[in-house]
């Protein structure tokens, strides 16, 4: 993907996320517009929806492989620090090391993290669509250490026919953003980056998400508007961090280059609120998904005002600095007018306790979580470019 010099600059930002870089030799079409906002609108809200979905069915399996990472209120209050310290540390990298050298670091972290993210993304979609007439193998990857009475298992990893299939294709795809960095594989990836941490990262309850969302408002206005951090290390960062579409499509086609851009941080992040209220719902048994419908329309509320005010006052806004607010005031209101505000905060995801002896090994589990804990900090730092 290439971009060209800014003459205007109209930005969605969280955490530092542009979302709209348009050039002196390129004015967008009012059609052309339309189409990349309205197409950005559209995919973030497919992680948001589904992933939440996702994250009911993951909050009960009792397999550890499947089991999320879940966020206590100690973690929200550190986060805002420890994503500061960061951004702060990835800023003094950029500046000591080479910029290629580190940039092609990263492009194998993202390239083998991303085939795991959009492979664990495919696999319900694989399973309604594998053929039946094929053989569906079972195979088992065990790794231990020692031997005899004290051997001890570090991986222990079952999978199927199925699996490889959706590892192979999201290999294929992963070469192509790697030698090509295509935007349309670049949504792939970030759609599958998207999905899968508002599945697997939980909040324990609504006073955690209040006090994540708020400290990430804070943390957002700072960086954004308070130094120059930020934007000196996401131009340097090279990676599948947001997602794009292009606004000369109906005149370039695929090879459009010119594109209107939202951060993955911008959909994690309330995402991850949204999916909580949908499990509180769940909790209710009452067959109504309130909270969950009044979140989500609140972040398209939130989504849209930032674009609104971005073409009013030809200015960047975070993004945060208006979706924080509307996804948390919208569903407090409604608890407000039924009645159970109390309820909601004092409520409380109960989480699966892990067995010490799981067929899914627990190390595997950590791995995982560290993978995607440490990729949500990133993009969420970062997706500014």
């Amino acid at each position: 993907m290439r971009n060209t010099p800014l003459s205007l600059q109209v930005s969605l930002f969280s955490n530092g996320t542009e979302a709209l870089n348009a050039t002196a030799k390129f004015v967008a079409t009012p059609e052309g517009t339309a189409l990349a906002y309205g197409s950005l609108v559209f995919m973030a809200l497919l992680p948001i929806f589904f992933g939440a979905l996702r994250s009911v069915s993951c909050s009960k399996s009792k397999n550890s492989a499947d089991m999320p990472e879940t966020i206590t209120s100690r973690d929200a209050a550190r986060f805002p620090i420890i994503a500061s310290c960061t951004l702060f540390g990835l800023y003094l990298f950029f500046k000591v090391f080479s910029q290629e050298y580190i940039n092609l670091l990263l492009s194998v972290y993202f390239f083998v993290l991303g085939i795991l993210a959009l492979s664990h993304t495919m696999s319900p979609l694989m399973c309604r669509v594998f053929p039946s007439s094929l053989p569906n193998k079972q195979y088992q990857l065990l790794f231990t250490q020692g031997s005899g009475d004290s051997k001890e298992e570090i991986v222990n990893y079952e999978f199927d026919t199925k699996n490889l299939v959706c590892l192979l294709i999201s290999s294929v795809v992963g070469v192509w953003y790697l030698l090509k960095k295509h935007w349309i594989a670049n949504n792939l990836f970030g759609l599958a980056f998207a999905l899968n941490g508002v599945e697997l990262l939980h909040l324990n309850n609504v006073s955690t998400g209040c006090i994540l969302l708020g400290g990430l408002f804070v943390y957002d206005v700072f960086w954004v508007f308070g130094t120059n951090v930020m934007v000196t290390v996401a131009k340097s960062f090279e990676a599948p961090i947001k997602l794009v579409f292009p606004q000369d499509l109906l005149e370039k086609g695929l090879e459009a280059s010119n594109f209107a851009m939202l951060g993955l941080g911008d959909i994690v992040i309330p995402g991850i609120f949204i999916a909580l209220l949908l499990r509180f719902d769940v909790s209710l048994k009452k067959n109504s998904r309130t909270y969950f419908y009044s979140s989500f329309l609140a972040y398209i509320f939130g989504l849209g005002l930032t674009i609104f005010v971005m073409h009013t006052f030809k200015h960047a806004q975070p993004a945060l600095l208006y979706l924080v607010p509307a996804c948390v005031g919208f569903p407090v209101i409604v608890a407000l007018f039924k009645g159970e505000l109390t309820e909601m905060f004092r409520w409380k995801a109960t989480a699966l306790k892990k067995k010490k002896k799981d067929t899914q090994n627990a190390k595997l589990l950590k791995l995982k979580s560290v993978f995607f804990c440490l990729f949500v900090c990133l993009f969420f730092l970062i997706s500014w470019s």
